[in-house]
């Protein structure tokens, strides 16, 4: 009699751990076709693991020959499924996303596209993947991008805002900095930010201690002196390199140094745009992008970049180097080739290349063509010759 009384103060002092019992449903059987299971039963209790397997010319929607799937909670972890063996699985791409099937796999010679995350580069430029006898065909991969940066510099007695962790920073990223209590930021701002530029950050925030009353003075942010730290300090990554004379401009982020005509070191920054004045003028390009701390040039269509994309500021008011624009087209003027029909002037852009259509002759049953192609700035323009040797190849 005792015992039943404590079962009974058990299940009510204790109500969760019938709660527990009674959330945890079991499994339907299911529903396989082309495979068959083991245990094979009516239902199954939760967390009852399945194995199965698929017959001939089919295999299971998970790696492996032999598949498993555990009952969860009356939802079997993956639902058992058979498909075609020369079906592919999802490929694991690090650092890339594509649209996934809802399927949850793929057919033979289907073909999927990724992209990169931000941070990360293509390599060799390919982007694509084709499903062939159930195998991916050269998988794409995502590598950091040259123009990524690391991990924020540090900065004396300054601290990040509002800044989740990540070890990866895309070019163009900011990072914002406050000073620490007591210590205030040289100039008038209240609040300094780095910038990812090329793969290196931007000189950083100087915080010095605050002036105190009656002094005059405070102390130094870095040895109570008085004096500030040199604003190369604070570990900006990559910062730029050391040169002799005054034409020679860093390439890196943070600062440089230079010889003046006095022959002392003077310090190079990268600063704001605005003590450049008037933005540089690239010919056949265009500012696409406006920084406080830099500008994003591109090239109009039918132009190559040559050189950087971004152009910074110097504290010495002068611009880093500017990119140019090359023509990168070819132009044919139909008008002036006899064999072709006139049709004006074709551009076509290095590397691309075009069907012209003939004048018809009298032995001619069909139209013909010729293929103009641009090369190097130069255009190559093949014989007329018919639909069916231009499908070919051979003209």
């Amino acid at each position: 009699m005792c015992t039943r009384y404590v079962g009974f103060a058990l299940l009510v002092w204790f109500p969760g751990v019938l709660c527990a019992q009674s959330a945890a449903q079991p499994c339907r059987t299911p529903r396989l076709k082309g495979g068959f299971f083991v245990p094979e039963q009516e239902a199954y209790s939760h967390e009852t693991e399945l194995t199965y397997a698929c017959d001939d010319g089919l295999k299971p929607v998970v790696e492996g020959w032999w598949a498993t799937s555990t009952c969860q909670n009356g939802t079997w972890s993956h639902e058992p499924q058979c498909i075609d063996e020369n079906a592919c699985l999802p490929p694991t791409i690090p650092n890339a996303k594509y649209t996934v099937n809802r399927n949850g796999w793929y057919e033979n010679r289907e073909t999927i596209r990724i992209t990169c995350e931000k941070g990360y580069d293509y390599k060799n430029r390919d982007a694509t993947a084709e499903c062939i006898n159930g195998t991916w065909s050269s998988v794409p991969v995502c590598e950091r991008s040259i123009n990524a940066c690391g991990e924020p510099p540090k900065f004396p007695h300054a601290v990040i805002i509002h800044q989740g962790y990540q070890d990866l920073f895309p070019v163009d990223s900011e990072v914002q900095y406050e000073c620490e209590d007591e210590y205030t930021l040289d100039g008038t701002e209240t609040k300094k930010s780095t910038y990812c530029i090329s793969g290196n950050w931007t000189t950083g925030p100087t915080c010095s201690r605050e002036t105190r009353p009656g002094t005059g003075h405070g102390g130094s942010a870095v040895g109570g002196s008085g004096s500030r730290p040199d604003s190369g300090q604070g570990g900006s990554a990559g910062g730029g390199h050391t040169t002799s004379g005054s034409g020679t401009k860093p390439t890196g982020g943070g600062s440089s140094s230079s010889s003046g005509e006095d022959g002392k070191e003077t310090q190079v920054q990268i600063t704001t745009i605005t003590n450049c004045g008037k933005h540089p003028v690239v010919p056949n390009g265009d500012v696409v992008r406006k920084s406080p701390m830099f500008l994003r040039y591109q090239c109009a269509s039918f132009y190559k970049r040559v050189g950087p994309d971004t152009v910074m500021c110097y504290s010495t008011g002068m611009w880093s180097d500017i990119p140019t624009c090359k023509a990168a087209f070819c132009s044919v003027n139909t008008d002036e080739y006899p064999a072709l029909i006139p049709a004006g002037i074709k551009f076509l852009r290095d590397g691309e290349r075009a069907t012209l259509e003939c004048v018809k002759l009298d032995h001619w049953w069909t139209d013909h063509y010729s293929v103009a192609r641009c090369i190097n700035g130069k255009t190559i323009l093949s014989r007329c010759c018919g639909w069916f040797d231009l499908r070919r190849g051979v003209c």
